[in-house]
């Protein structure tokens, strides 16, 4: 769905102009993203790679209920995922990092980092909870 500039502005302030997920000021550039996807349908063009057909598997969560405020790297990561599995693909990353990257750990033994074990709470969620309490 292509967004009004009054619906974009509504998505935008869902959280204030924040982020849904990472809670940063949203940037100039920032994404709609849809919480459920509506996941593209993809063709592969001779020369091009894949290109999305504008058509897509699940048009009915392309809504604006169904759509978020996220910063940029936030949207790119989540991809199509789920929240729980984009949840638990953010956790994996500390086990990788710990076993394919020397420098993260050279930065934890001199306490640049560290880990804490914390559940991925993303930041609208941390709102619904603070509301609740």
């Amino acid at each position: 769905m292509r967004l009004t500039k009054t619906q974009r502005e509504q998505v935008r302030m869902k959280f204030g102009g924040k982020c849904a997920y990472c809670g940063c000021d949203l940037p100039q550039r920032w994404h709609a993203d849809h919480v459920e996807a509506v996941e593209r349908k993809l063709e592969y063009v001779r020369g091009k790679g894949f290109v999305a057909t504008g058509e897509m598997y699940k048009p009915q969560n392309d809504t604006i209920e169904n759509m978020m405020p996220s910063c940029p790297p936030c949207n790119i990561s989540k991809h199509a995922l789920s929240l729980d599995e984009w949840r638990g693909w953010l956790s994996g990353h500390v086990k990788s990092l710990n076993s394919y990257h020397p420098i993260y750990r050279l930065a934890k033994a001199y306490g640049l980092v560290q880990e804490t074990g914390a559940t991925v709470v993303f930041y609208f969620e941390r709102l619904a909870q603070q509301q609740a309490a």
